[in-house]
């Protein structure tokens, strides 16, 4: 279990806040665990502030909201910010700090899912490791793990690529739906190429 000190995700905090114990994130209540961070998101069909109360009897010990959010809590942290899905982007990358050298996202309407697994059997026939995310689920070292999303949600994206780069796989292609795109999914990552069907803008080579 990764468990880090508030004041390593958050800058800023008062004293009396910095060493609160972190154990886990989550955007959903109901998967709220002692010591977490609840993400209170604005969504189209619900709104997390709804849920605040029930995340913090679950044991949240942090909660982000908007800057319209009116809840108060005095043994709960409360931080309040004009972009939470920003804010979850930006915690996750740090308490997911592990990541593969070579991160590449591939953008566009058609041809995402064609791209990412020609990317994967290319690398893959030249015994590269690596792993891809999208459509067909996570795939790497001949595992295959089935995924509801194009782009899975902000939390699990950098849980993932924190677990493949422990794999030793530093070589990665994600789909990146434009609603992913949209909720900030792949922010905080430092991609090293973007791809569409027809187009490739490099950064650095894959070795």
């Amino acid at each position: 279990m990764t468990i880090m000190l508030l004041k390593k995700l958050i800058n800023n905090l008062p004293a009396k806040r910095k060493n609160i114990k972190v154990t886990g994130l989550s955007i959903n209540s109901k998967n709220i665990k002692k010591g977490y961070i609840f993400f209170a998101i604005k969504g189209h069909k619900f709104n997390g502030e709804k849920f605040i109360n029930e995340a913090i009897k679950k044991g949240a010990q942090v909660i982000i909201c908007s800057k319209t959010c009116n809840y108060s809590h005095s043994k709960i942290t409360v931080i309040k910010t004009h972009d939470v899905r920003y804010k979850l982007s930006e915690i996750s990358s740090k308490f997911y700090s592990l990541k593969p050298k070579n991160i590449i996202a591939v953008t566009g309407t058609n041809g995402k899912t064609s791209v990412a697994d020609f990317f994967y059997q290319i690398l893959t026939i030249n015994k590269i490791p690596v792993a891809s995310i999208g459509t067909l689920g996570i795939k790497y070292k001949g595992k295959k793990i089935e995924t509801e999303l194009t782009s899975p949600d902000t939390i699990s994206i950098h849980k993932t690529l924190e677990k493949i780069k422990k794999k030793k796989i530093d070589n990665v292609i994600i789909e990146a739906s434009s609603h992913g795109l949209v909720q900030k999914r792949i922010d905080h990552l430092n991609l090293k190429a973007s791809i569409s069907p027809a187009l490739l803008i490099p950064t650095s080579k894959i070795p």
